[in-house]
Formats: structure tokens, sequence, C-alpha cells
């Protein structure tokens, strides 16, 4: 492998890519008072859902097609879903099971009992500690609550770094990163500290070709420009965060993305090789209400009618151009493309053609890319990858009778103003 070649993911990176699609559960003292971002002055005694069900929040992300869940352990706010020795503000503080229960706990166990893989997102930015007005101090808090969370829930798959709020904020993230290393050395990092996967850009869930896994910066929010600038160009794959809803924590007038919205975010994440993570906001209950839990089945049950079984999977044979035979003629309208991430990501343009008809195009592949096409059948496809050293790994062909893409409806854009502050 040259010294100038693409970097390669570690083998953790690629498991994660593989898996493509997790649940974001954001929970907490918000979710009691119709609030997105609150200031860290509710009263903690206000946190008391009336039928939590943490195997009722991981059986609506697995109908969705969800493989690993992250909890809001700690929002902006500082309440804290687990009963930490950090502060006060925190579930054990509250009457939900008289100041006894764990909602990172009982999360843990579920996914731990469905297979699941489990993440946890802690917000740096604390509105409620007195500490951050010093980071020394806060520093020792913060890294304090990291290695609770890492060493009391099993393996993680995922830390969640927010950076929301943390415009000109100095993190000690040296101290940071090696409590978490220390205990928890395989889980992915998004977006700060010592990352390892990135923010897409946009919490509409929306991935834009190319989609491309080594760059040199990460954006840290939607509320600043700033960005983390690297020493160098780094491997870090994208995460797609969008919630069901319009908001990111339940609110009773908000209701569920429609069937089309979730699919056209399906196409522009998963579909051009980035990982999709969906927000499903419990309830002041502790359940996911029953709207969002239809919708997401329904959601689940259509992606795995369109792309659950090809029609059928090439043989490939490599030569200037890749020869994909289908085995015989097959009909088909989707077209999914993976490459061999091995060594890198190295497609940087693609061409797929039946005969001398040109069936699809774009830029990169990676972890997957779904093309429709115009109704065909063929025996054999080719495909023309542009890219020093380009490797496919599949080509898969589907059957679904879709015509037309799924649309974001016209004029939809997630809230980007920081809401109650």
């Amino acid at each position: 492998m040259r010294s100038d070649a693409p970097l390669a993911p570690t083998p953790h990176q690629l498991a994660w890519q593989r898996i493509n699609t997790g649940a974001f559960f954001h929970f907490g003292i918000n979710t009691f008072h119709g609030q997105e971002w609150s200031d860290g002055t509710l009263p903690a005694s206000s946190f008391d859902p009336t039928d939590l069900d943490a195997e009722q929040w991981v059986e609506a992300a697995r109908a969705g097609g969800a493989r690993y869940a992250i909890i809001t352990a700690k929002h902006h706010d500082g309440f804290c879903l687990w009963p930490t020795k950090t502060t006060d503000y925190s579930v054990a503080s509250s009457p939900w099971k008289d100041g006894k229960g764990d909602v990172v706990g009982e999360l843990a166990a579920a996914c731990r009992a469905a297979g699941l893989g489990f993440g946890v997102y802690l917000s740096p930015w604390d509105r409620h500690a007195p500490e951050y007005a010093d980071p020394a101090a806060y520093t020792e808090l913060y890294t304090e609550q990291i290695r609770e969370l890492c060493t009391s829930y099993g393996p993680l798959m995922e830390l969640w770094f927010d950076g929301a709020g943390s415009d000109g904020y100095e993190y000690d993230w040296t101290a940071i990163m090696a409590v978490a290393r220390k205990h928890q050395p395989d889980a992915m990092v998004f977006n700060m500290g010592d990352p390892t996967i990135r923010w897409v850009g946009n919490e509409d869930g929306l991935a834009a070709d190319p989609v491309e896994y080594v760059v040199d910066h990460t954006q840290m929010s939607n509320y600043t420009v700033v960005t983390a600038e690297f020493a160098e160009a780094l491997y870090l794959p994208p995460e797609c965060d969008v919630s069901i809803r319009r908001g990111w924590f339940w609110h009773p007038d908000d209701e569920p993305k429609s069937l089309e919205h979730l699919l056209a975010i399906h196409y522009r994440s998963v579909g051009l090789g980035a990982n999709l993570l969906l927000n499903l906001p419990p309830d002041t209950r502790g359940r996911i209400p029953d709207a969002d839990a239809a919708r997401v089945a329904e959601f689940g049950a259509e992606v795995t009618r369109r792309f659950g079984t090809p029609a059928a999977t090439a043989e490939l044979t490599r030569g200037d151009t890749w020869t994909a035979s289908l085995g015989g003629p097959v009909a088909f309208d989707h077209i999914r493309l993976r490459e061999d991430l091995t060594y890198g990501q190295r497609v940087v343009r693609h061409v797929v053609r039946a005969g001398d008809r040109v069936l699809a195009e774009g830029l990169t592949v990676g972890a997957g890319r779904i093309h429709l096409t115009e109704p065909v059948t063929a025996s054999e496809l080719t495909v023309e990858v542009v890219g020093d050293g380009a490797v496919l790994e599949s080509v898969e062909v589907f059957e679904t009778g879709v015509r037309e893409l799924p649309r974001v409806p016209e004029g939809y854009r997630a809230p980007t103003d920081r809401p109650d502050e």
C-alpha cells in the first residue's frame, strides 16, 4: 500500500459503517416542560415518567431497522438520567422510582437483551453546573461523568459529543478522552474530542454526493460556523442525525414525519453511504408515542420490502471496468453498490451501464450507494469506477415497483434557532 493511499478505517469504524442505522432517544427534564433547550433551573422533581418502558423503546427502534441506540444521558441543561455522584441534578433527586431509578441502566439492559449496540450522548455544555465557569473544575466533573458512564453499563458503541453551546470554550479534551479511551477504547467518538466519526452538518438527516470519509475538519454544531481543524486529514465517516418529529424532545402538539419524508431521508443518508441516526423521543409516560411507533415500523417495513432481499447479487469480474453478471435475465429498478473499504475510500466517480445504456452514475460509493433506475431487464451490468485502487465489494439489484424517488417536503428544514434560551 503506497504512502499516499487513502486513509483506511479501523475495524471498529468499518463495523459501525456496516450497521448503518441507529436510534436516538432524546429524553430528560425537557420532556416534562415542552422545551428543547432548558437552562438548568427546571426542578428535578418535575422528572416523573409514569410508565417508562425501555424495552418498548428498543422494540420501536428495531422495527425501524436500528442496530444501535443512543440516549441523551445529559443534555445541555445538565440533568443526568443516571444516579451520578457528580451532581444532585439527576434522577436520584426526582420522584421517579423514589429516586432509585436509572434510565441509562434500563436502556443499556434492554439494548443488550435485544442485541443492539448502546451509546450515550453527554453534552459538554452544561447550563446547570456552577463548575462550568471554571474550565479546570469542570474538567474534573465532566471526566468523572465520563468515567461513570464508561464503567457502569458495559461496552459502549458510541460516545456522542454535541458541539452546541461550546463556541469559544476550551475543554481539556486530552484529559477527557484519556478517561474515555481507557475504559471504552472501541467506542466510536462523535464529532469532538478525539473523533472517529463526524456530523454530516445538518439536522435534516441529509447527506450529499459526494460523501467523503477522509476530511481535515468537522463543523461543531448547527449554531456556529466554528469548525474543529485537524493537524492532518482523518478517516471520519458521517452520521446523519434527524428526529422523526420536527423537535428533538417530545411535544404534545408535534407529530411524526410522513413515510415519504422518512424514505427520502433514507435515500439521502444510508443510500449515499452515510449512517442514519433517527431520533424517537419518548413522551411523559416514558414511552414512544403510538403514532411514532407505528410510523417508524411502517418505515422499517418499507425499507425491508425495497432492499431486504435482492432480485440478484452479481458475480463480479474485474477488468478495465467491473462486469456484474446477474446469472440470467433479471428485472429490476434499483441498484445497490458497495465498495471494499478495507484499504480506504477510493471510488470518486462511477457509472453503471446495461450494454450501451447508462442506468446510473454518481460520485462516491463508500459503504453503500443506492440508485433508482428506469425499469430494466438485464443479464449483465458493467460498472466503471474512477479512483486509484478502487475495489467493489458487491453489486445488487432490486425489483421494488417504485418509479420516483421520495422527496423531502418542499421548504422543510429542521429548526436552526436556539430555542428556550
